[in-house]
C-alpha cells in the first residue's frame, strides 16, 4: 500500500480530497510523533503532581465539572465517558464518512496539545489502515460539546466494544481487533474526553460534501449550456464583457464555462425571435457563479478546520498551561454548511425551472418533449419529480444552526446544532443531483427533437456519448430506469479537459 505520511504542515482540501481517493495508509511524521510524546509527557507530569482540579482530567464531564475524581479512577473515567456518550442513533454514517472521520480525528490528535499517548493515536491510525471502520450512528449530536455522541462510537473500538466494518464484514469489535492481532487499549488521563471532543462528524460531512458540490457546479454549467442550445436561446449573456464590470467572480467564471461548452455552435448562430431569454437561461452566471463564490468561502473554512485542535481542554506544554475552552462548538462549521446547503439548492431550483421551459411546447419544440403529445405524456412527470426534489430543499434550507437547545443542565446552553446541517447537506446533495440529471434528460431529449446539425462540438460529443448509454425515445416508456441510467452516466463522465 502506498505511503503517506500525516504531519504537522497545512493539509488542504484538494489533499485530503485525493488521500480519500488513493486510500493511501497513513502515518505520523517524525515532527507528529514528537509533538504528542511531548504532550503526553507533560499531561503524566501534571497528573503526577496533583494540585488544582482539570476539567476532564481529573473532574467529572459538563454539569459535573465540579465534581473531582481520585487519581486512582482517572482511567476508569474515561473508558466510561466512551461508553456513556455512545448513545447514537439513525442510519450508520456511510463508509467513506467514517473514513474521514478517522482520519480528521487523527490529524486533529497529532498537533500535539490533546494528551492522547502515542499508541492510542496508533491505534485509529491502524483501524484506518486495516480498512475497520467503526459503525457510526448518524444522529445525536448538538454540534457542541462538539460531535459526542458520534465520536464516541468511532472511538468505541479502541476499548474492544461497539461494531465495526472490517473489510466490509460488519462484526463485534473485539472480533475484528482478534483478527487483526490487536488488543483493546486502556484509556489514560484525558484521553476519552479528547476523542470525542471535536467536529470531526461536521467537518468530514462538509469536505465531501464541498467536493460533492464541486462537481454538481460543474455539471450545472455544462447543463446549462446544453439546455440553452436544446432552447434554441440567446448566448449575449454570457459576453465577458458583461460580467467585467459586475466584479463577481463566480458570474464571470460560469461565463465563460458556458461560452467554453457553446464553443463553435452552428445553431448559436441562427436568428432568434426572442429579445430576451427567461431568467432561468440569462441569468445562469449571475445565479450559479454565486454558489461558486459561497463554495470558495466554505472551501477556507473547511480547510482551516481540517487543520485545527478541537478538543476541550488544550495542553501547551512550551507554555505549561492547560487551558479549557470552546474550539469544540461547531458554530464555523455550521453557518459554513448552511452556506453550502444553500448555494446547492439554488443549482438545483434553476435548472427545475430550466426543465420546466424545455416542457413548454415554445421554441419549436414539441409540449412535455414527445413527438405525440396526447397518447404521449413525454417527459411531463419527471418535471413534477424535479419539482418535488427541489421543494424538499427549500425545507431543509430552513437553517439547523438558527436553533439552539440548552442541554447539560444548563451548562452547555448554545449549541451549533452543526450536525443536523451536515445530514441536511448530504440530502439535498443527493436531490440536486437526481434534479440535474432530469435536466440532462430533458436537455439531450429536446436536441434530439430539434436536431443535432450544427450543435456545438463539446455538446454534441456528450449528447452522443449519452446516447451510446441512453437511447432516444419516441414513445412513452417505463422512465425510472432511464433516469437512473443518466445519472449513472453522469456520475461515469469527467467533464475536464
Amino acid at each position: 500500500m502506498e505511503k503517506q505520511a500525516i504531519n504537522l504542515n497545512w493539509l488542504d482540501v484538494s489533499t485530503f480530497w485525493d488521500w480519500m481517493d488513493r486510500a493511501a495508509e497513513v502515518q505520523l511524521d517524525a515532527d507528529a510523533q514528537a509533538a504528542v510524546v511531548r504532550c503526553h509527557a507533560y499531561l503524566a507530569q501534571r497528573v503526577n503532581a496533583g494540585g488544582a482540579p482539570v476539567y476532564g482530567v481529573n473532574t467529572g464531564f459538563g454539569d459535573l465539572a465540579s465534581t473531582e475524581i481520585p487519581k486512582a479512577d482517572l482511567g476508569e473515567l474515561q473508558r466510561r465517558i466512551l461508553l456513556s456518550h455512545a448513545c447514537g442513533v439513525g442510519e450508520p454514517v456511510p463508509a467513506d464518512l467514517v473514513r474521514a472521520m478517522l482520519l480528521t480525528k487523527s490529524l486533529s490528535l497529532s498537533k500535539g496539545h490533546s494528551g492522547v499517548a502515542p499508541a492510542t493515536l496508533q491505534r485509529l491510525l491502524d483501524m484506518l489502515n486495516a480498512d475497520m471502520l467503526p459503525v457510526v450512528p448518524s444522529q445525536g449530536s448538538l454540534g457542541a460539546s462538539g460531535d459526542l455522541a458520534p465520536l464516541a462510537h468511532l472511538v468505541l473500538p479502541l476499548l474492544g466494544e461497539g461494531e465495526v466494518v472490517l473489510k466490509g464484514e460488519r462484526m463485534p469489535s473485539g472480533q475484528a481487533l482478534d483478527r487483526l492481532g490487536l488488543r483493546p487499549l486502556t484509556l489514560g488521563a484525558k484521553e476519552g474526553l479528547a476523542l470525542i471532543n471535536g467536529t470531526q462528524l461536521m467537518l468530514s460531512y462538509g469536505l465531501l460534501g464541498l467536493r460533492r458540490a464541486a462537481r454538481l457546479a460543474d455539471w450545472a454549467d455544462a447543463l446549462a449550456a446544453w439546455s440553452l442550445e436544446a432552447w434554441h436561446g440567446r448566448s449575449e449573456p454570457f459576453n465577458a464583457h458583461i460580467h467585467r464590470i459586475r466584479n463577481a467572480s463566480g458570474a464571470a467564471t460560469v461565463a465563460g464555462n458556458v461560452r467554453h461548452w457553446l464553443a463553435e455552435s452552428a445553431q448559436q448562430a441562427e436568428p432568434r425571435e426572442q429579445v430576451q431569454d427567461p431568467y432561468s437561461f440569462r441569468c445562469v452566471p449571475q445565479v450559479h457563479g454565486a454558489s461558486r463564490d459561497t463554495l470558495a468561502h466554505v472551501e477556507k473554512v473547511l480547510e482551516a478546520e481540517l487543520n485545527a485542535v478541537t478538543d476541550n481542554p488544550l495542553i501547551f506544554p512550551d507554555e505549561d498551561l492547560i487551558l479549557s475552552g470552546g474550539n469544540f462548538h461547531g458554530q464555523p462549521l455550521a453557518l459554513a454548511l448552511e452556506a453550502l446547503g444553500l448555494a446547492v439548492h439554488e443549482w438545483a431550483s434553476i435548472s427545475e425551472r430550466r426543465i420546466f421551459k424545455l416542457m413548454s411546447g415554445r421554441q419549436g419544440l414539441p409540449a412535455f418533449l414527445t413527438p405525440n403529445p396526447g397518447i404521449n405524456s413525454g417527459l411531463m412527470i419527471p418535471q413534477y419529480t424535479a419539482a418535488s426534489l427541489v421543494s424538499q430543499n427549500k425545507q431543509l434550507t430552513t437553517p439547523a444552526a438558527a436553533d439552539t437547545i440548552d442541554s447539560s443542565n444548563g451548562q452547555e446552553d448554545h449549541v451549533s446544532m452543526g450536525a443536523n446541517s451536515a445530514l441536511k447537506l448530504w440530502r439535498m446533495l443527493e436531490n440536486a443531483e437526481l434534479v440535474l440529471s432530469i435536466e440532462c434528460l430533458a436537455a439531450s431529449t429536446a436536441m434530439d427533437l430539434r436536431g443535432t446539425t450544427g450543435m456545438a462540438p463539446r455538446l454534441l460529443a456528450l449528447q452522443e456519448n449519452l446516447r451510446q448509454r441512453v437511447p432516444f425515445h419516441a414513445e412513452d416508456v417505463w422512465l425510472a430506469p432511464v433516469m437512473a441510467e443518466v445519472r449513472a452516466w453522469m456520475d461515469s463522465q469527467d467533464l475536464g479537459e
